[in-house]
């Protein structure tokens, strides 16, 4: 289950409030945003549907009522009627309305589960644990154990603990200590998933390293005990460091309760409470990849640099940016995009950016191509940013420091070096565009040779030039058009009028465009490879559906290129 668009009238916060064109394989939803911006309100809304599911808060089922005014009055924020609508990315719907009187009804388009809705408060820390019993009544499929409202404090994490070990000793009590027994295997696998997951949070290092090794039920009066092991040191879990009692707090509960809420909306608050910037990367990256099962969706809200950055990263996260907004009016917000760098903004402030980067060179790069394929590059100082397009990067690279990467389209080889002698903080790709890189045969050999993939790089080079052949009349035609776009030597005062002239209606720009037709007409791969449009031709070829862009962009083959061009000056 995945939501696709959210409105809220008259709810807590918000007057009325639009989250929409949520993409359909979005999988994270982050809402960022100062402290008191109103993201844990929409949790609240999330919450109340679900309490309603439940049968929670309502004396009657229809209409719905709430069980006091009380609590009506919590969620209305008294500008209209209290209104939620949800649709999701099956076209199904939820409409709940409430009258003045508090009361109202749902209308859903078809029938929900109760495991519609799950969700974490940033009230969940347990310092220690105390329950020394186990066997509570608890209802998983009921969420029985979840607190009232979604500012209350979250209690669940020592029912996580009481269930697994139940699990434990009902099956030694029965004499079963064989691997066909599914509780065990259960609880077998539950340790494995959970030691797998700690290294890719906490990283490997031997005195860091940490190892959940065993529970210990309640005796005696004493409390229940969790093992774990770090370096050399076996430690009770009272004994560990707050960030690492968040992991293992989140870690046991999604894996207690996941089975169930399956087909789910998961939402949680502040998950990086504790958390230096490094792991609330990793612990996102882990929940969302590996502990939340792909047919369902994760609702964050932070402030964290490291949630940001991850979702900036993430091909199916959604970021929606709630800062300085006044919520007393209508607002309809559609998904932040991920390459503003004033996003960074919520986490640190703006007075603090030029400091955290002041030791780095901006590249300022074309379009997605920063988020996708530079991101994955750490060469030297340098910090990658996008921009819309070449424009935009012309412009930030005629005064200061920073430099500007743009793909080389149809240029001449005069034209590249002219252009970077006359600009120098412009760089500019040897090859047409980041694509020619990408699958470029030296860069496919080099992957596929480490992925153990079968690749013939003479085949593919035939497959090219037959397609090039294909082609060249259709590029032809387009070079002319292509270069009177470029925007190089338009600023007020061109150092050098040529410049502008180049990329005119004159004898020049046809003489540039006659060496590059000459080039795509040659039949060695290296005169003609660097003028195809890679982005948008030979888009046909079975690699190309083989492996994806982003992982062509880590091999040590792109970085050298790209490093050398950067640092070519």
């Amino acid at each position: 289950m995945k939501i696709k668009s959210l409105q809220l009238k008259s709810f807590k916060r918000f007057a009325d409030l639009t989250l929409q064109d949520i993409p359909d394989n979005t999988k994270l939803v982050l809402l960022i945003g100062t402290n008191g911006s109103g993201k844990s309100s929409v949790f609240d809304a999330f919450e109340l549907i679900s309490d309603i599911i439940h049968g929670l808060h309502i004396k009657d089922s229809s209409p719905l009522f709430f069980a006091n005014r009380k609590q009506y009055s919590y969620y209305h924020k008294g500008m209209g009627r209290l209104s939620i609508d949800l649709e999701f990315s099956d076209s199904e719907t939820i409409k709940i309305r409430f009258n003045s009187d508090s009361a109202g009804q749902i209308m859903p388009s078809t029938q929900f589960s109760t495991n519609l809705f799950y969700g974490r408060s940033a009230v969940r820390y347990l310092p220690k644990i105390t329950r020394t019993t186990i066997g509570q009544s608890i209802d998983i499929s009921k969420d029985s154990d979840r607190p009232l409202y979604f500012i209350d404090e979250d209690k669940r994490f020592e029912n996580d603990i009481d269930l697994l070990i139940k699990d434990v000793v009902e099956n030694i009590f029965k004499g079963i200590n064989s691997d066909n027994n599914q509780k065990i295997l259960e609880v077998r696998f539950f340790l494995d998933k959970i030691n797998e997951a700690f290294p890719r949070i906490f990283g490997t290092g031997n005195r860091t390293n940490l190892v959940f090794k065993s529970f210990v039920p309640p005796a005696e009066g004493r409390p229940s005990r969790l093992i774990f092991q770090k370096g050399t040191s076996e430690l009770d879990y009272d004994l560990l460091s707050a960030g690492e009692k968040e992991v293992i707090n989140l870690l046991f509960n999604l894996f207690v309760r996941n089975k169930t809420y399956n087909d789910t909306i998961y939402f949680m608050d502040e998950i990086d409470t504790h958390l230096n910037t490094a792991l609330q990367e990793l612990l996102l990256k882990e929940i969302t990849e590996n502990w939340i099962p792909d047919n369902c969706q994760i609702w964050a809200a932070s402030h964290s640099l490291g949630f940001i950055h991850y979702a900036q990263q993430s091909e199916h996260a959604t970021i929606f940016d709630f800062d300085n907004f006044d919520f007393d009016y209508s607002k309809v917000l559609i998904p932040a995009p991920k390459d503003d760098p004033d996003i960074y903004e919520i986490a640190v402030g703006r007075n603090i950016l030029p400091v955290l980067f002041k030791s780095f060179v901006k590249i300022f790069v074309e379009n997605k191509d920063g988020d996708n394929y530079y991101s994955n590059l750490i060469i030297g100082n340098f910090l990658f940013v996008k921009r819309k397009d070449k424009k935009a990067i012309y412009d930030n690279i005629l005064s200061g420091d920073n430099l500007g990467l743009i793909d080389r389209d149809f240029l001449s080889e005069q034209d590249i070096s002219i252009l970077e002698k006359a600009y120098k903080n412009l760089r500019i790709l040897k090859m047409y565009s980041v694509e020619n890189y990408l699958f470029h045969p030296y860069n496919l050999i080099e992957y596929c040779s480490k992925h153990n993939i079968a690749f013939n790089d003479q085949e593919y080079v035939n497959e090219i030039l037959a397609e090039k052949e294909n082609i060249r009349h259709e590029l032809f035609a387009k070079i002319s058009d292509s270069r009177q776009t470029y925007p190089f030597g338009k600023e007020i005062d061109p150092a050098d009028k040529s410049i502008q002239v180049r990329f005119s209606k004159s004898d020049e720009n046809r003489k540039q465009i006659a060496t590059i037709n000459k080039e795509i007409d040659s039949p060695d791969f290296d005169n003609y490879y660097k003028h195809i449009p890679m982005k948008n031709y030979l888009t046909q070829l079975s690699i190309r559906k083989t492996i994806p862009k982003t992982e062509l962009s880590k091999t040590d083959w792109f970085k050298t290129q790209i490093e050398e061009i950067i640092k070519s000056k």
